[in-house]
């Protein structure tokens, strides 16, 4: 086998688990090389989810994240997103690798951006969020499963992580922090819960979200910034 044939089997091979893996699509091959990264199911963190549930593991996605800035070949970011949320600590880290990103960025939200997605689908300091017209955002209150001491100090930490999210989301987005507790808090919208559903238009009129769109807006937007850059 010719030597440049071995070198494109071998790149086929190495995308393919890739892919399969990590489930990221390295260098697209359009007018310009971007990176796209994908969010999907629950963020997984510090301890693995259950067995048969799909995740986004954040010791996969941080060092993709590292070489998207680090790579003098790589032009741009897509990050699509859908997903129902997960480890707050984890979330809230990569949502700050994405904003830390130096490079034009874009992120999609597809299907749902809920809980801790919220501060990824904004994250984009460099770039715009796009929102199809049927995904859905779920704004609520930080969530604990498991065993907790019942004191003040409980209390206190859960206030100061929701401050970190709360804060980051009105950072990175239209919305200010007190509307955005207001939509967190909201009674009788949610069954068992508090907070608010919001679909894309409405995300749009918050200004949580930049506009409607998809991939290929995403994409327009990229190249356009990376060709106004350049």
């Amino acid at each position: 086998m010719p030597e440049d044939e071995k070198e494109t089997t071998e790149q086929q091979r190495l995308e393919k688990e890739q892919l399969e893996d990590l489930g990221t699509v390295w260098r697209t091959r359009g007018p310009h090389a971007i990176h796209c990264l994908t969010v999907i199911g629950q963020i997984e963190g510090h301890v693995e989810a259950p067995q048969g549930q799909k995740t986004t593991k954040y010791e996969h996605v941080i060092p993709q994240l590292v070489a998207v800035q680090e790579d003098p070949a790589v032009e741009g970011l897509l990050v699509l997103i859908n997903t129902v949320g997960g480890d707050v600590e984890a979330g809230l880290a990569l949502a700050e690798l994405i904003a830390s990103i130096s490079k034009p960025s874009a992120t999609v939200v597809l299907g749902g951006g809920h809980s801790i997605g919220i501060p990824l689908a904004v994250s984009a300091l460099r770039g715009l969020c796009f929102f199809v017209p049927t995904a859905t955002m779920t704004v609520h209150p930080v969530r604990h499963s498991g065993m907790i001491l019942g004191v003040p100090q409980t209390m206190r930490w859960f206030e100061q992580m929701q401050e970190r999210i709360t804060g980051f989301v009105a950072g990175h987005s239209g919305i200010t922090a007190e509307r955005y507790s207001e939509l967190m808090l909201r009674t009788g919208e949610l069954v068992m819960d508090v907070g608010t559903m919001l679909d894309g238009k409405k995300a749009v009129k918050e200004k949580l979200i930049d506009q409607l769109g998809g991939i290929s807006d995403a994409l327009e937007w990229l190249y356009r910034e990376i060709e106004r850059t350049e």
